[in-house]
């Protein structure tokens, strides 16, 4: 595509997923769906430009000021994705002269809100809880995530997917905390491969991986996936489990668990039970509350862990939302807690950084359930032989300690969870 077309053509996406309507990702597949002649590169200028945009919003906004022509060809402009000179060759005269200017600026001369692109409400969180931390996040979560995978260990060996995936011209390496996890260089096409198509790899974060390892479901149990999604953590589990035992997944949109169909065919596995379920309290949850043996509440929650992913998250979201989702998270995890019998094992986490979906919520359930004991995730950890587990948790008001993922300590999303057992 010639590059001013290219240029056109991404700032008509910035300028669609700007609206805010729907998630930037939906939007991306849907324009990508809609003009099926792009090319795989043309692709990715388009949609890394736009999450560019999306990370640095308020920088670039701040520089698009002192342009001239549509602002979104200004912000296309200055996120732009790709060689500068093939950048240029599409500007006229004016436009070259201002982007000289733009980067002519030093970023140390900017004001902080410029610096972070972090919307006031959240700088503000996130300052309060993490002090001097607080920059290297910031700074980390202007970076694209990298690619994990999870190998099915059910089948397959991770130094076995590996020496595969380097003979299809795919640089893998171990991920240095979960045993499963390999990180891949690039963004690589992934469903072409056999080791996609046969169950041996799933696309899943590190930190992700570890809240599956967390529960360590065994062979024969009776386990739950209390809010399934599309199922990346029930794969895990179920594969932990040698595909024995019965794992439910449950989650209120039976969209979502749709998605898990393809995947649970890859995998192999026998003894996932899929189930839409209207709320937290319906009546599948009560005829199997004290039968359960080990139960995972990954809950519905801002996000904002994954903003290397969706930058979007930071600007759909707002403490208004945050309120309101604390109080479904205590409701999840007040009605996934009946399902333990004595002995059995709940695990609550979420992918945000703010401590008021995860500190705030496992405080107030600890204090509420002294039927619950609470586990020290980093000794949890230890014992699973994960190396460095110890840097992977920090401690709680009641002395617990929690596990606490970061994109710029480990280079995965922001995730965190608590762990208790049923007395």
């Amino acid at each position: 595509m010639h590059p001013r077309a290219l240029l056109d053509a991404a700032a008509e996406l910035v300028a669609r997923v700007l609206r805010f309507d729907h998630p930037a990702d939906a939007i991306v597949s849907r324009h990508f769906r809609e003009n099926r002649a792009l090319g795989p590169r043309e692709r990715a200028t388009l949609a890394e430009t736009t999450y560019n945009v999306l990370r640095r919003k308020l920088q670039f906004e701040h520089f698009a000021a002192s342009g001239s022509g549509p602002r979104e060809r200004r912000l296309a402009i200055l996120g732009f994705h790709g060689p500068r000179d093939f950048l240029r060759s599409a500007l006229n005269d004016t436009e070259a002269n201002w982007l000289s200017t733009c980067e002519a600026v030093s970023e140390a001369d900017l004001m902080e809100r410029h610096r972070h692109n972090l919307p006031e409400w959240l700088a503000g969180s996130l300052k309060v809880e993490l002090g001097a931390d607080f920059w290297p996040l910031a700074e980390a979560l202007l970076r694209p995530a990298p690619l994990d995978l999870r190998v099915n260990a059910l089948a397959d060996k991770r130094v076995d997917v590996r020496k595969e995936l380097e003979l299809a011209g795919i640089r893998a390496v171990p991920t240095p905390y979960s045993p499963w996890g390999l990180r891949v260089d690039g963004k690589p096409a992934l469903t072409r491969l056999d080791a996609f198509a046969r169950g041996a790899i799933e696309v899943q974060d590190e930190g992700s991986q570890l809240l599956a390892l967390l529960l360590d479901a065994h062979r024969g149990e009776m386990v739950v996936d209390f809010c399934a999604g599309a199922g990346g953590k029930t794969l895990a589990l179920g594969a932990a489990m040698r595909s024995t035992g019965r794992l439910y997944a449950f989650d209120v949109s039976a969209h979502r668990l749709d998605a898990l169909k393809p995947r649970l065919a890859r995998s192999g596995l026998s003894n996932v039970h899929p189930a839409a379920i209207a709320h937290e309290r319906d009546e599948r949850i009560k005829r199997l509350a004290g039968k359960i043996d080990r139960v995972l509440v990954d809950a519905p929650c801002s996000g904002l862990g994954t903003l290397r992913r969706n930058p979007d998250l930071k600007w759909r979201q707002s403490p208004q939302a945050i309120e309101e989702m604390t109080a479904k998270q205590a409701a999840i995890l007040q009605s996934a807690a009946r399902l333990l019998k004595p002995g059995g094992r709940l695990v609550y986490a979420t992918c945000s950084v703010l401590a008021q979906e995860n500190e705030g919520i496992a405080e107030a359930f600890g204090a509420a359930h002294p039927e619950f004991e609470a586990i020290d995730a980093g000794e949890l950890l230890g014992s699973l032989k994960v190396e460095g587990a110890a840097g992977l948790a920090r401690g709680g008001e009641s002395g617990q300690r929690y596990l606490r993922m970061w994109p710029h300590r480990h280079d995965t999303d922001g995730f965190f969870a608590a762990v208790w057992k049923r007395r």
